[in-house]
């Protein structure tokens, strides 16, 4: 089943090729969607997909990459849209 995850990940995620690695990992799960630097200093995904996939991903931001240092993850789920075509750094 196809669904939505939003979620935001504080922490030392800017500047840590987050976004650029999380961009790999939803293409990797077959995801689309966006992922963007909040001006707040944290980072903010919204990814669609197959929800074991999107779980893959959630479980994947609790951690980062290599040099980044997860403080807090915040996640909501909702309804897929279709709205994205590939996954972007936005």
């Amino acid at each position: 089943m196809e669904k939505r995850l939003h979620i935001i990940v504080g922490g030392r995620v800017q500047g840590v090729w987050f976004r650029a690695s999380t961009k790999d990992k939803a293409r990797e799960l077959g995801l689309s969607g966006k992922v963007w630097n909040r001006s707040d200093g944290r980072v903010e995904i919204l990814a669609e997909g197959p929800e074991n996939a999107l779980l893959l991903l959630q479980k994947w931001c609790r951690v980062g990459p290599k040099a980044a240092r997860v403080d807090e993850l915040e996640s909501e789920w909702s309804d897929f849209t279709g709205a994205f075509a590939g996954f972007a750094i936005v």
